[in-house]
């Protein structure tokens, strides 16, 4: 146990150490975390031998929940809405499609069974979320015709088409009796009320509960997320569908915190996938790759060539897309860790198969992140896909705008030099007005007629401060004997170009005005160009 939690500790400290001049190479990012497991496993420089599927499924599982809810969570329905009904019918009769036409060439051209084609058509049928998200924003790719939000809203939603055929050729290649329209049925109607139905009630409780602080927010929407997915997939239910439905629900929904959950899921997603990509590049064993690398690339380059672009065209012709956003669409088609997750998921199961399945996809997804994610922006520009006047970011739900605004409150006592005035008549900077007043509990829109009375609260919208001169803030610490205890602010003399921002006592902050006078166990927060 401690070995293993030694060996993840490091991973993580040598990534984010390297992601600074990893985002800097042509490649996409998690093909290097890859590789770095794959330097640490068995045929690696440290040679460490790890073949358990079973915790690498279990682990792979976890971590696609919460990649798969924060998919949904950072879609932006308004933005995406002009794309919805293309990328719906690539997320299902294009995955169905596409592992048709894959099973068929293994079959026929590989000579394999063919309920063994079809479940390799089924485990790769999908496109991969994380490696698709992080190449559109790491390069800042906004693409002409919505196709960003095409692509987001695809390879987000197709993982539990993927599940399901997979899931289903297991059980007929199993020999257990089964009614597949019945499973898939259970698969839809389960999944999609169990995610519409927890993302429903997270919400009402979310605005309507009391939380204790924005970390119990936190805490229950990451909660909420492995109940979207396990509550479904205890009765039979599609548990991906349901925690990615989930996570659409509560991030088109208003309710407090969303900017910190998003900061939080960030870091969360960022951690899995580094963990995900550095476990499968560990679980491989690279010598037993040559075995498998002929039939991977000849079914790479048949999807690539054939069975996407084919699919896309007979899908979105009828939209007349244009040639260019097909052609695109086609290439961006990357093959990712729900792939190798649902291979894992078929090795387990034990069922006969002719390669090692395992292996097979692991060097499919190899080949398609390093030539189609690598590519993929030079496609972008060859087929004149870069829209320059836009954004991609506003494609996602947790894209704010550069000149967002922020708020604060402020309470108006007898004394200040703003009561019984009216607003027209108080002097503040051009961009800063008062957006809110508040009266014995009445919020009171403001006009230029409004007089502040004493004890009003006011909120004043203005532009977010933006630390462009890298502000540095260090904390001092007032006891008895330190020289400014007991001087006014005004009194202090502080080095040039600092400047006190912030006063905590005793719990409370105070704004430190020049007549305040330090006190023993105060705080001062100290700000200072840096």
């Amino acid at each position: 146990m401690s070995n293993y939690l030694l060996l993840i500790g490091t991973v993580i400290l040598i990534c984010i150490l390297m992601r600074r001049y990893v985002e800097k190479l042509p490649v996409p990012s998690l093909l290097i975390f890859i590789l770095l497991g794959m330097i640490f496993g068995e045929n690696g420089i440290f040679r460490i031998s790890f073949n358990n599927y079973a915790i690498a499924d279990t682990v792979c599982s976890v971590s696609l929940i919460f990649i798969m809810f924060y998919g949904g969570f950072g879609i932006n329905i308004k933005a995406a809405k002009p794309a919805a009904a293309k990328a719906v019918l690539l997320s299902t009769a294009g995955v169905i499609m596409t592992a048709g036409f894959t099973g068929l060439f293994v079959h026929f051209v590989l000579g394999l069974d063919i309920l063994e084609s079809i479940l390799i058509g089924s485990v790769i049928s999908s496109t991969d979320a994380a490696s698709v998200f992080n190449i559109l924003k790491s390069k800042k790719l906004d693409l002409k015709y919505n196709t960003a939000s095409l692509l987001e809203l695809e390879s987000g939603s197709n993982d539990p088409v993927s599940y399901m055929l997979t899931a289903v050729v297991l059980t007929l290649m199993s020999g257990q009796e089964v009614s597949v329209p019945f499973m898939l049925f259970r698969q839809l109607i389960f999944g999609i009320g169990a995610g519409v139905l927890t993302g429903w009630l997270a919400i009402v409780i979310l605005k309507k509960w009391m939380f204790d602080a924005e970390h119990g927010r936190t805490i229950f929407v990451f909660a909420v997320a492995m109940i979207s997915y396990a509550l479904p997939a205890a009765i039979g239910g599609n548990g991906y569908l349901s925690v990615y439905l989930c996570g659409i629900i509560m991030g088109n929904s208003r309710h407090p915190s969303k900017r910190y959950l998003i900061h939080f899921f960030d870091v969360v997603t960022d951690v899995v996938q580094v963990l995900i990509f550095f476990l499968l590049g560990l679980l491989v064993t690279p010598v037993k790759l040559p075995a498998v690398f002929i039939p991977a690339l000849l079914i790479m380059i048949f999807m690539t060539v054939i069975a996407r672009p084919l699919s896309v065209l007979i899908l979105l012709a009828p939209f007349k897309s244009k040639a260019a956003q097909i052609g695109l669409v086609s290439w961006a088609g990357l093959r990712g860790v729900a792939s190798i997750v649902f291979a894992i998921m078929a090795v387990l199961y034990n069922v006969t198969l002719k390669y090692n399945l395992f292996n097979l996809v692991f060097c499919i997804v190899l080949l398609s992140i390093s030539i189609q994610g690598t590519l993929l922006p030079w496609v972008s520009k060859k087929l004149k896909m870069i829209d320059k006047t836009s954004n991609v970011n506003k494609t996602f739900s947790d894209y704010q705008e550069e000149n967002d605004v922020s708020f604060i409150q402020m309470h108006i006592s007898a004394g200040h030099p703003w009561a019984m005035k009216q607003i027209r008549d108080i002097v503040f900077g051009s961009e800063m007005l008062i957006s809110i007043v508040i009266r014995d509990n009445t919020w009171i829109v403001p006009r230029g007629g409004t007089k502040l009375l004493p004890d009003d609260i006011i909120v004043l919208a203005a532009k977010p401060f933006d630390d462009t001169k890298k502000v540095t803030l260090r904390e001092v610490v007032i006891d008895s004997s330190h020289k400014w205890c007991g001087l006014c602010l005004k009194d202090i003399t502080m080095p040039e170009n600092a400047l006190a921002v912030m006063v905590l006592r005793e719990g409370s902050t105070l704004i430190p005005k020049g007549s305040l006078k330090i006190q023993d166990m105060d705080m001062l927060v100290i700000a200072t160009p840096a």
